[in-house]
């Protein structure tokens, strides 16, 4: 039986970065709070596929159509219907350190035995660390994101009429080192805008200095003004991985990574 589409609206506040799956081929995992408060994922979004006039970023507003997908049993998942993507407005500046302040929980493993898979935590004594990945794995990653540009250049519907050039994925695992009320944790930070900044820092500064910039803003900067980590478990496992970092003072929609 076919699943029933529905609507809803949610302020966005995830993007991970760009992956290459074996169904879905380019992929992003976005999540946010709906309007009745609840988070919500959506998985899979062709992210550099949308009109530009839908491509979103973090703290906007937005309205669409969804689904329960198949094979993924949590509880806020929801495939999206790309049509049906409208941008609707933008969570003020004023707004957003009182509407993180709402939904941050300080223990994982308690919302984990409610069954929920998305959670913000405001982390303790956090470290940034950067972890450069080996050459095999990023050679790989790389591969994966060419053949899949390849693929879609050689077929009739390919990247939707879009002009789009292969991802670039950053070379470097970057990652926090926190606590919180289960204890210390450290994981992988899939955050969008991370591995955006690195690149185009990159670009500009050459990889010595932007390494030292990405320390001082993610690792002094945020910390220091404070913020919070969006967390999201695996569909295959309930491990949790960090998914987002936000600036609850930042002016940033980051809808095009300006910066």
């Amino acid at each position: 039986m076919a699943s029933v589409t529905q609507r809803d609206s949610a302020v966005i506040l995830v993007k991970a970065a760009p992956r290459v799956g074996e169904t879905h081929g380019e992929l992003v995992c976005c999540a946010g709070i709906n309007l009745s408060g609840s988070w919500i994922r959506l998985y899979p979004v062709a992210f550099r596929t949308l009109e530009d006039a839908q491509k979103f970023g973090r703290w906007d507003t937005i309205e669409y159509g969804w689904s329960l997908p198949k094979g993924d049993q949590r509880s806020e998942s929801r495939r999206l219907e790309h049509k049906s993507l409208v941008i609707t407005g933008s969570l003020s500046e004023k707004a957003r350190p009182q509407f993180l302040a709402r939904h941050v929980v300080s223990s994982l493993a308690a919302e984990l035995e409610q069954g929920r898979s998305l959670a913000l935590v405001r982390p303790r004594s956090a470290e940034f660390l950067i972890e450069r990945k080996d050459r095999d794995t990023f050679e790989s990653e790389k591969a994966r994101f060419l053949m899949w540009h390849e693929q879609e250049a050689n077929s009739l519907f390919g990247f939707l009429g879009k002009s789009l050039v292969p991802y670039e994925p950053a070379p470097f695992y970057f990652k926090y080192r926190y606590e919180t009320d289960d204890g210390v944790r450290e994981g992988t930070c899939q955050d969008w805008e991370i591995e955006a900044t690195f690149l185009k820092w990159q670009r500009r500064y050459g990889e010595k200095e932007t390494l030292q910039k990405m320390s001082d803003r993610f690792g002094a900067e945020y910390p220091k003004k404070g913020f919070v980590l969006a967390m999201g478990t695996h569909k295959a496992y309930p491990q949790w991985l960090s998914a987002s970092t936000m600036g609850s003072k930042t002016k940033s929609n980051n809808r095009f990574f300006d910066v």
